[in-house]
């Protein structure tokens, strides 16, 4: 039992996502249709045939992500199976999370859809566009990075800048008030990074400027229907296994202003025995990222009907 499940987050979105697995697989197919119905809107249609800006809204990515994830996993299932009792924990990168928590049960499909759909929009409503920006610091490790928010929340002291992801090695990103980031990204090659970009996003992410979104989160979520999970998940918040379905309420609350410790997960799951990891769904970005952490790992993206078969658990 040496495997582990990740899920992606909102960037790896493209239109034609999951399509090749609706048109192949009945179980996968079903899977869009009962997300289209829980939102009242047809997703699935907006994912393939749609624009990218359209899919890229908060409120429209995150639910199609997680889409995608679910509608590969029940293809994964019902082609080649997949024996629970040999996967030891399961992660998702932001959004990811909640994937990763239907998969082990914890949230039915339509809830996750629905709470995803709600989390986007009060994400978007908690600072006006314009006034919240993201920056991706490459080359820094996450002292640098520390350092550098610290200084500019020192010389911008009515502002805010916070690390919201912990990626891997060499790849930080920070979140914030705009003017606080773009002083980032003129500090931040005394700090070390090699190159600082803005992100094209339409809202800081996991900083503490999403208060409001996580307010509106705790109502959405204390009402959900909730299980213990099947398995454990690696939370975004704490980087360690969870599995009390009250404890995993509080830290999905927690996870819109907190930081995604995604190397420190990835790092707990290796200190935990972990030797393999399976990325299910849009894109390959996760498997990169585990590379970048520890190339001893093993990491293998499924998001092509054709490389189900690579899914073999030890």
């Amino acid at each position: 039992m040496s495997n582990l499940l990740v899920f992606p987050g909102q960037g790896s979105q493209f239109i034609g996502m999951g399509e090749d697995f609706a048109k192949n697989f009945k179980v996968s197919k079903n899977v869009f249709e009962e997300v289209n119905e829980s939102l009242s809107l047809n997703l699935s249609k907006i994912m393939w045939e749609g624009e990218i800006d359209e899919l890229t809204r908060t409120e429209n990515a995150q639910p199609a992500l997680m889409s995608v994830s679910v509608a590969i996993l029940r293809a994964i299932e019902s082609e080649v199976g997949i024996d629970y009792e040999k996967v030891l924990f399961m992660a998702g990168h932001s959004l990811g999370e909640y994937s990763a928590l239907v998969a082990a049960n914890s949230f039915k499909l339509d809830v996750a859809a629905r709470l995803l759909k709600i989390r986007g929009q009060a994400m978007q409503r908690a600072v006006p566009e314009g006034q919240g920006a993201m920056a991706a610091l490459i080359g820094v490790n996450i002292e640098q990075a520390e350092n550098l928010t610290s200084e500019v929340n020192l010389m911008l002291p009515n502002l805010i800048c916070d690390v919201a992801n912990d990626n891997a090695p060499g790849q930080v990103v920070i979140s914030g008030s705009a003017s606080a980031v773009n002083k980032a990204i003129e500090l931040a090659p005394s700090f070390g990074a090699r190159k600082a970009l803005k992100l094209p996003v339409s809202a800081p992410f996991h900083c503490s400027l999403m208060t409001q979104a996580a307010d509106e989160m705790r109502d959405a979520l204390i009402d959900a229907k909730i299980q213990d999970p099947i398995t454990p998940i690696i939370s975004n918040v704490t980087a360690t296994s969870e599995v009390s379905k009250d404890r995993i309420i509080k830290l999905l609350i927690e996870q819109v202003t907190g930081r995604v410790r995604w190397a420190e997960t990835i790092r707990y799951a290796k200190e935990n025995n972990v030797e393999k990891i399976y990325e299910i769904g849009a894109g390959k970005i996760l498997t990169g990222l585990v590379k970048r952490i520890d190339e001893t790992l093993n990491s293998i993206a499924i998001d092509d009907p054709n490389q189900i078969d690579k899914f073999q658990l030890d």
